[in-house]
């Protein structure tokens, strides 16, 4: 059976990383592309992704500590964090601000018949390892007490990792099948139920900074 921590954490990095919100970006900046550079570009891109969302998972909590920064602080503002996307996600706001990023990074790229990469920027930072992604996965292995625990959070990544490289391998032919009003509705379930996750970081966290 699954441990209540790895679904946990499977959710939370699922709902803010947001493969099903990516895809349809995803699409729109690879148009140009061959079917070849686009799957080698969505596996760069979440590739680089896990390593910053690794290196945050393992020095983030070090580097709380020498900015006097308490957990619990980190916890509530985290929440709040995840709250907005989640506020964003519910009223398509976040959609918006990524159709209009893909629009400026397709502009800049001209009408030449190179296709510009954008597996680091901005697939890999600031789309799947943005600001939410990483305060999310250093709430979670906050959240891990043991070796065993922490494992889970990471296998938990790993698989939502990987089912977000498939929805940007797959990005083109899901969006012709599933039509943008489906995309909009996942998007909006997912939001309500992050909205729901960020209330109780914020809420651990100040049973935590008043010794709730």
């Amino acid at each position: 059976m699954l441990s209540e921590l790895f679904v946990s954490a499977f959710v939370t990095l699922f709902v803010v990383i947001d493969p099903p919100g990516c895809a349809p970006i995803y699409a729109g900046l690879t148009k140009q592309a061959t079917t070849a550079q686009a799957r080698s570009m969505a596996l760069r891109a979440t590739g680089i992704a896990a390593i910053i969302l690794l290196i945050f998972a393992f020095f983030g909590e070090p580097l709380l500590s020498a900015l006097h920064i308490e957990l619990d602080s980190f916890r509530i503002a985290g929440g709040l964090m995840l709250f907005w996307i989640a506020f964003d996600m519910v009223f398509e706001k976040r959609t918006q601000r990524r159709e209009e990023r893909a629009e400026k990074i397709a502009a800049q790229s001209g009408p030449g018949p190179e296709v510009e990469d954008v597996s680091v920027f901005p697939m890999a930072m600031p789309m799947l390892a943005g600001p939410g992604a990483i305060a999310a996965i250093m709430l979670l292995m906050n959240e891990a007490t043991s070796a065993a625990e922490r494992i889970e959070v990471f296998a938990a990544l790993g698989a939502v990792l990987a089912i977000t490289a498939a929805a940007l391998i797959a990005a083109g032919p899901m969006i012709r099948v599933l039509g943008d009003k489906v995309e909009a509705v996942i998007t909006r379930l997912l939001g309500v139920l992050l909205a729901a996750l960020a209330a109780q970081y914020v809420i651990d966290g100040v049973k935590g900074s008043f010794g709730g």
